[in-house]
């Protein structure tokens, strides 16, 4: 029994630190092609998705139509938008691994952040 509530306690007190690993990366989504996606935030270009080239990380479910929403066409029904997405990321790839959160933004706050490249 001791044992048992023991290991419970360290489960929950490891919890906040679980939450903690997810980080916030705002910028660029862009979507140019169906099974492409990325966000290109101030640190760099994050993969979420490429057309052959793997799995879709995930909470991929978590974005919506972002063409619904502040957004720019640029290939039929494709193009990008500017969000904020809190997820895991594989820094030595370039990749994000899950995504937990989606707020996509005003156009005008990616264009205007200068850390941030236009997106191409």
């Amino acid at each position: 029994m001791k044992k048992t509530l023991l290991a419970v306690l360290l489960a929950l007190a490891a919890l906040p630190d679980i939450a903690q690993a997810a980080e916030s990366r705002c910028g660029w989504l862009q979507n140019p092609t169906p099974g492409n996606w990325w966000l290109d935030d101030a640190d760099g270009t994050w993969t979420m998705m490429s057309q052959g080239g793997g799995t879709e990380p995930d909470g991929m479910d978590r974005i919506p139509d972002i063409s619904e929403g502040d957004y720019v066409r640029t290939n039929g029904n494709y193009g990008y938008a500017c969000a904020c997405l809190k997820v895991d990321t594989d820094e030595d790839e370039g990749r994000i691994l899950a995504i937990y959160a989606f707020r996509q933004l005003p156009i005008s706050q990616c264009a205007n952040d200068e850390a941030l490249s236009a997106p191409e």
